[in-house]
């Protein structure tokens, strides 16, 4: 245990960072997990969002969160006509 005073309000602010912390990460793991067994459109912005946050804080690594959105988009989309835009020569 700390003895000096700044020492103990560091240790005080450290705890609360880290249960904040563990209360976001464990609240986009749940949305993660809920968003890939069902995959509805609300459920999944939700989750992205969390992401977005949890790497704004430093809690996960920006390309993971890429990772993960990128799978988390696969499930929604609906194979779509692509149009291919000719080039004019000229």
């Amino acid at each position: 245990m700390p003895v000096i005073k700044s020492a103990k309000k560091k240790l005080r602010q450290d705890k609360k960072r880290q249960a904040g912390n563990e209360k976001l990460k464990n609240l986009y793991k749940g949305l993660l997990k809920d968003a890939k067994k069902a995959p509805k459109e609300e459920l999944i912005k939700k989750t992205i969002s969390t992401l977005d946050k949890a790497v704004k804080k430093g809690i996960l690594h920006k390309n993971k969160a890429a990772r993960i959105k990128s799978s988390l988009s696969k499930l929604t989309k609906t194979p779509s006509k692509t149009t291919k835009v000719k080039k004019k020569d000229s």
